[in-house]
C-alpha cells in the first residue's frame, strides 16, 4: 500500500543527508519544503519534492518515483541518495494508491517523547490538591504519597487493567501527533512488580502503532519497607532486579533517580555500573531538585540522555559539551510542579543539543500533550519556533535511539507524520497552545483512527 500527500502547503524538517542530532546555533535553523508532495511505501517515507517538478500524472499530481534497483546493493543506495531531479521513475499501481490532498496543511514528523511514566494505576489528584495548599513535592513524597502512592496502586492492579489503562492513554498522545515514546517502569519498587510493569510495556509494544522503547528504573524510590536500609534496597536492584529484567530482555535502557532525597552519585555510580554490563545503556533522572552531580554520573556512564536538568551551571554545561549524551528538559513537571526552569537558553547558546520530553506521569506532569510541550518551550523556555522542533523531533529520538529511523522527513526513515489542520505559519504550532492543530495522524505508513 502506498500513500500519496499532495498540495503540501509546508513540509517540516525535510533531511536530504539524516542527521542523528541538532546542537546549538543550528537549531534555530530548520529545513521546509513548501507546495510539497510526499510518497509513503510500506512503512517507509519513499520520496518527497515540491510540487512543480513532478513530471508523471497521477490523479491530478504529477509524481516522480525512483526506480528500484533490484541486483545491485550499492547501486540501491546510491538511487536512494540522488537528487529528486535525476532519479529514474515509473508508475505505481494507482490501485494501490491513497491519495490525500493537503492544501493549506502542513506535514511534520511526529512528535518522539523520551520520557514517560505512562504504565501507571490511577490518577493522584488529592495530592494535587495538597500542592494547591501549599506542601512541596518532598513533604507530599515524606507523608506516603508521590511515587510510594503509586507503587502501592500499581502492586493492586492486574496485569490487564495496567494495559487497559495504558492503552487509553496512548491513544490519546498518539492523537496529539506523538508517534514513538519512551516509557519507564518505576512505581513497582519491587522485583514482581517492577518486572509487571515491564511485562506490560512489552505487551502494549504487540498492541499499539506507536513506537515504544523500554526503560528499567527500579531505582525511582526506596520503598518504604526499606526506610532506614536504602543501601540494601540499591543491593536488590543490582543483585536481583537488574539480572531478572536482563534475562527477559524486557528493557533496552536503565534508569536512576539521582537527586536530593532520591539515590547519591555513588549509588547511581554502582546501579548503573551494574545495568551497563547486563547490556542497558543509561539514563538519567538529574538534577531536578538540587545540584546532585546526576549530570556529571550520567556523561561518565555515557548516558543517552539525561533528563530535568532545573539545576544546571556552568559546570554541568562543560561537562556535556562535547559528549554523546541529550540535555532533556521535561517542562510539564517544572510547570506543574512550579519549579525553577532550566537555563536552556545559556545550553543552546553555549552550543549544547536540547530535547524537550512530557515526563507523563500521574504525580508531578499528568499530560503527554506534545503540542503544549512545544509551546512550553518557547513559553517558557524562550526557544525560537525552529529551536522547539527539533527539541521535540530529531532530538528526542536521540534521546530514546531512535533518529536513524524518527524525527525527520527523509527518504527511508519510518512513515510517522501528522497533517495539520489548516495553519498559517509553523509557527502556529506552538502559538495556539489551547487546541489540537492536528487533523490526520499517520504511523507506520497507515492513516490511524481514534480508536485502534
Amino acid at each position: 500500500m502506498a500513500i500519496l500527500i499532495k498540495n503540501i502547503k509546508e513540509l517540516i524538517q525535510v533531511e536530504e543527508k539524516p542527521q542523528p542530532m541538532v546542537a546549538g546555533k543550528a537549531m534555530s535553523k530548520l529545513r521546509t519544503m513548501k507546495n510539497a508532495w510526499l510518497l509513503i511505501e510500506g512503512d517507509r517515507i519513499k520520496d518527497f519534492g515540491e510540487m512543480t517538478n513532478c513530471q508523471l500524472p497521477i490523479t491530478n499530481c504529477q509524481l516522480p518515483i525512483k526506480e528500484e534497483a533490484t541486483q545491485n546493493p550499492e547501486h540501491e543506495t546510491n538511487n536512494r541518495e540522488r537528487e529528486t531531479g535525476n532519479a529514474q521513475r515509473a508508475t505505481p499501481d494507482p490501485e494501490r494508491l491513497e491519495v490525500i490532498d493537503a492544501t493549506g496543511k502542513m506535514v511534520f514528523p511526529s512528535f518522539c517523547d523520551s520520557h514517560t511514566h505512562l504504565v501507571y494505576a490511577g490518577s493522584r489528584e488529592v495530592e494535587y490538591i495538597d500542592k494547591i495548599k501549599g506542601l512541596s513535592y518532598e513533604e507530599i513524597a515524606r507523608r506516603g504519597g508521590g511515587i510510594l502512592n503509586s507503587a502501592r496502586r500499581l502492586h493492586d492492579a492486574s496485569e490487564d487493567e495496567l494495559v487497559e489503562q495504558a492503552l487509553g492513554r496512548l491513544n490519546e498522545i498518539m492523537m496529539l501527533g506523538t508517534g514513538a515514546v519512551e516509557i519507564k517502569s518505576g512505581y513497582g519498587l519491587s522485583v514482581e512488580d517492577e518486572l509487571k510493569m515491564l511485562r506490560v510495556i512489552r505487551k502494549l509494544q504487540k498492541l499499539t502503532p506507536v513506537t515504544i522503547v523500554p526503560t528499567f528504573l527500579g531505582a525511582h524510590a526506596v520503598p518504604s519497607e526499606f526506610k532506614g536500609r536504602q543501601e540494601d534496597f540499591v543491593d536488590l536492584v543490582i543483585s536481583e532486579m537488574i539480572p531478572m529484567v536482563s534475562a527477559e530482555e524486557l528493557a533496552d535502557y536503565i534508569d536512576v533517580f539521582c537527586d536530593r532525597g532520591f539515590f547519591t552519585v555513588e549509588e547511581t555510580d554502582r546501579i548503573l555500573n551494574a545495568g551497563m554490563k547486563h547490556g542497558m545503556r543509561a539514563k538519567i533522572h538529574a538534577n531536578e531538585l538540587d545540584f546532585s552531580g546526576g549530570i556529571q554520573v550520567g556523561v561518565k556512564y555515557n548516558a543517552l540522555s539525561v533528563d530535568h536538568l532545573e539545576f544546571t551551571g556552568d559546570a554541568e554545561i562543560e561537562r556535556l559539551l562535547g559528549t554523546e549524551t541529550m540535555p532533556t528538559i521535561l517542562p510539564g513537571a517544572a510547570f506543574f510542579l512550579e519549579m525553577a526552569y532550566a537555563p536552556v537558553r545559556k545550553m543552546i547558546n553555549a552550543g549544547l543539543p536540547v530535547a524537550m520530553a512530557s515526563d507523563f506521569n500521574p504525580g508531578s506532569s499528568p499530560s503527554g500533550n506534545m503540542q503544549f510541550i512545544l509551546s512550553m518551550a518557547c513559553i517558557k523556555y524562550r526557544m525560537l519556533p525552529e529551536e522547539a522542533i527539533h527539541a521535540v523531533t530529531i532530538n528526542s529520538a536521540y534521546a530514546m535511539g531512535l533518529s536513524s529511523d524518527f524525527g525527520s522527513i527523509a527518504r527511508g526513515k519510518m512513515a510517522n507524520i501528522y497533517i495539520t489542520k489548516p495553519i498559517p505559519t509553523y509557527s502556529y504550532m506552538p502559538y495556539a497552545y489551547g487546541s489540537n492543530k492536528v487533523e490526520t495522524v499517520i504511523l507506520n505508513g497507515m492513516v490511524i483512527s481514534p480508536s485502534i
